[in-house]
């Protein structure tokens, strides 16, 4: 919880809407961070660092419950998207304050199935609006169909 209050308090996020209770990694520096909506969606957040340069990551989340079939890209539908990005948000912003070196990060918006891969999906969309909560000016941001790349400015 301290980390919430300290990432909340420093970044001015006031606007947004109270993040769900977070389970951080079991060491600080660690990359898989859970969380549980009020409905029971389980959420897992990952980091992954990329082979060819350990200072690009990319930032995979979705569902885990048994009830989407290991599809973690599902739509529960449950209305909480807006608490779920609070969380992804503030997550994002912990994860940044433990890896300070990371110059790139990058996400998709899977597709559903009537969308096409190669244009911005609706989640592309609705991550768009989350990104300058996470990413002030000094980083820059570019869109490749479903696929969001953010870099830090040199």
């Amino acid at each position: 919880m301290f980390a919430y209050l300290y990432v909340f308090s420093q970044t001015g996020m006031s606007g947004l809407v109270k993040p769900y209770r977070i389970v951080f990694p079991p060491i600080k520096s660690g990359s898989v961070f859970t969380f549980t909506t009020d409905t029971g969606i389980f959420y897992e957040v990952r980091f992954g660092r990329k082979q060819n340069d350990i200072l690009s990551a990319t930032i995979v989340f979705g569902v885990t419950n048994d009830e989407f079939e290991g599809e973690e890209y599902s739509e529960t539908n449950k209305g909480e998207v807006y608490k779920v990005m609070s969380t992804i948000v503030l997550i994002v912003l912990s994860y940044m304050q433990e890896h300070p070196n990371i110059h790139t990060y990058e996400f998709t918006g899977e597709p559903k199935k009537q969308e096409d891969s190669k244009k911005p999906t609706v989640r592309i969309k609705l991550y768009t609006r989350y990104i300058r909560q996470v990413f002030d000016k000094q980083w820059g941001v570019t869109t490749e169909g479903n696929r969001i790349i953010i870099s830090r400015k040199k």
